[in-house]
C-alpha cells in the first residue's frame, strides 16, 4: 500500500474517534441541561436524518472536488458543531450540524479508495478502514467515559497551568466536547496531506433540482445493476440489523445475563471486536471477483442471532457475540468493496456511497421503528412464544419485556437468514465484471 493510503486511514481514525467520543459528551450535556430522557434517542435521529436528507447533495459534492478537500471541509463542519455546543446552542441542533459534516465525509472517505487504489486492493483497503473504524468506536466509548469523569477537567487544567485562560469555568461535558474539538482539528490537519486524485464524475450543472434528479438516476441505476443490487441490499440489511441488534443486546444482557446498564453497554463493544476480526479474515481470503461467495456467511449470522435465546452465561455470550460480529465483518467488507467498485464504474464513487448511505440510514430508521413497534404494540407475543416453544423451554410464562425480547430475536434472526438465503440463491451465478 502507498503512503497516501495510510494518511487516509489516519484521518479516518481521528475523525471516527472524535465522532464516537462526541456522542457520549452530547448525551452528558443533555443530562446536565435536564433534558427529557427521550432526547437521547432523538439526538441520534437528528444525526442520522442528515444522511438521508442530504444524500443527493453530498455525493455530488464529494465527486465535484478532490476528496481530501471534501474530508477537510467536512471535519470543519463537525468542528463547527462542537463550537455550537460550547456556545450554548441546543445540543440537538448542534449535533445535527455534526451529522451534516459526517454525511458529507462518508462518500469521500470511501470514494477516495476507488480513485486512489487498483480494484485488486479494495477488499484489503476496506478491511483496514472497517477495522480502524471499529477500534475508533471502542476507544471512543472508553475516551468518552474518561473525559466525563467528575473532577478530571479541574485536575488537568491545574497540572497544565491553564486555569488562567478562562477554561476553569467549563463543566465536565463542555470540557469533553473541547477535547473532541481538538481531535477534529487534528483530523483536518491530516486531511491536508491526503494525496490529490483525479476528480471523478463531476456534475455538469449545479442547480439543486438537477442534483436531485441525478441522485435519483444513480439510485435506480445501482438497484437495477445485478452486482450493485446485491451488494447494496446486503450492506443496507447489515447496518439496519446492526443498529437494532445493539439495542437488543442491552436487553439480552439485562434479562438473561443479569448485567447492569454499564456492563451491558460494554458488552455491545464485544461484537465490534468480532467485526474487526472478520474484516481481517476477509482481507486475507476474499478477492473482489469472488465477493458473492461470502453470502452464506450472512445466513449463518442469522442463526447465531437465534443462539441468543439459549445463552445465559456471560462467557458464552462473549464468544457468541464475537462469532456473530466476525461473520458480519467477513461478509460486509467484500460487499462494501464490490459496491464501491461497481459504483465507481457506473456513476462515480461519491454518488454510489451517497446512495448507499441513503439506503442504510433508511434501513436503520425502519428497523428501529419495527423494533419499537414490537415492544410497544399490542401484539400476541405470548401466544407466539408459546407456539414456538420458548415458554416451554423456559419452564414458565414470560413477562411482557421478556416476550418482546424473544420475539425480536426470533424475527430478526429469521429475517436476516431468510433474506440472505434468498439473495444467495438468486444472485450466486451473477458474473463479476471489471
Amino acid at each position: 500500500m502507498a503512503l497516501g493510503f495510510y494518511t487516509i486511514l489516519l484521518a479516518q481514525f481521528l475523525s471516527a474517534l472524535a465522532d464516537n467520543s462526541l456522542l457520549f459528551a452530547a448525551i452528558a450535556l443533555l443530562k446536565e441541561l435536564s433534558a427529557p430522557p427521550e432526547y437521547v434517542p432523538i439526538l441520534q435521529q437528528f444525526f442520522v436524518v442528515s444522511y438521508i436528507v442530504l444524500a443527493p447533495f453530498v455525493g455530488a459534492f464529494s465527486d465535484a472536488l478532490p476528496k481530501g478537500r471534501v474530508m477537510f471541509i467536512s471535519n470543519l463542519i463537525k468542528l463547527a458543531g462542537c463550537l455550537a455546543m460550547l456556545a450554548g446552542v441546543n445540543p440537538l441542533y448542534a449535533y445535527a450540524l455534526v451529522g451534516l459534516g459526517a454525511a458529507a465525509y462518508s462518500p469521500a472517505k470511501y470514494g477516495i479508495l476507488t480513485e486512489y487504489l487498483p480494484p485488486n486492493q479494495l477488499v484489503l483497503a476496506n478491511s483496514w478502514m472497517e477495522g480502524l473504524t471499529v477500534v475508533a468506536i471502542i476507544l471512543g466509548a472508553v475516551m468518552g467515559g474518561l473525559l466525563l469523569k467528575p473532577g478530571l477537567p479541574v485536575y488537568l487544567l491545574a497540572i497544565k497551568g491553564m486555569s488562567g485562560l478562562g477554561m476553569s469555568t467549563l463543566t465536565t461535558p463542555q470540557f469533553a466536547i473541547l477535547m473532541v474539538l481538538l481531535l477534529y482539528v487534528a483530523a483536518a490537519v491530516v486531511n491536508l496531506y491526503i494525496p490529490k486524485v483525479h476528480r471523478d464524475h463531476s456534475l455538469p450543472r449545479k442547480n439543486p433540482w438537477y442534483v436531485v434528479k441525478d441522485f435519483a438516476a444513480s439510485f435506480m441505476m445501482l438497484w437495477r445493476d445485478p452486482l450493485g443490487k446485491v451488494s447494496l441490499a446486503v450492506t443496507t440489511l447489515f447496518w439496519g440489523v446492526g443498529s437494532t441488534l445493539r439495542l437488543i443486546v442491552l436487553v439480552w444482557a439485562t434479562l438473561q445475563l443479569h448485567f447492569d446498564l454499564e456492563k451491558s453497554t460494554q458488552l455491545t463493544a464485544v461484537s465490534a471486536v468480532g467485526i474487526a476480526l472478520g474484516s481481517i479474515a476477509a482481507a486475507k481470503w476474499v478477492k473482489l471477483e469472488s465477493s458473492l461467495k461470502v453470502l452464506p456467511v450472512g445466513i449463518a449470522m442469522g442463526a447465531a442471532i437465534l443462539g441468543m435465546l439459549f445463552v445465559t452465561q456471560w462467557s458464552v455470550a462473549i464468544v457468541l457475540l464475537v462469532i456473530a460480529g466476525a461473520m458480519g465483518g467477513f461478509f460486509v467488507v467484500p460487499m462494501n468493496a464490490l459496491l464501491q467498485h461497481r459504483g465507481h464504474q457506473l456513476m462515480g464513487a461519491g454518488h454510489s456511497i451517497a446512495v448507499q448511505n441513503f439506503n442504510e440510514n433508511i434501513s436503520i430508521l425502519a428497523m428501529l421503528g419495527a423494533y419499537a413497534l414490537v415492544i410497544r404494540a399490542d401484539l400476541p407475543l405470548h401466544a407466539m412464544m408459546h407456539k414456538i416453544g420458548i415458554e416451554t423451554l423456559m419452564g414458565r410464562p414470560l413477562a411482557a419485556t421478556e416476550a418482546a425480547f424473544y420475539a425480536s430475536v426470533v424475527l430478526l434472526g429469521l429475517f436476516i437468514s431468510g433474506l440472505m438465503l434468498l439473495l444467495y440463491r438468486r444472485y450466486r451465478h451473477v458474473e463479476y465484471t471489471d
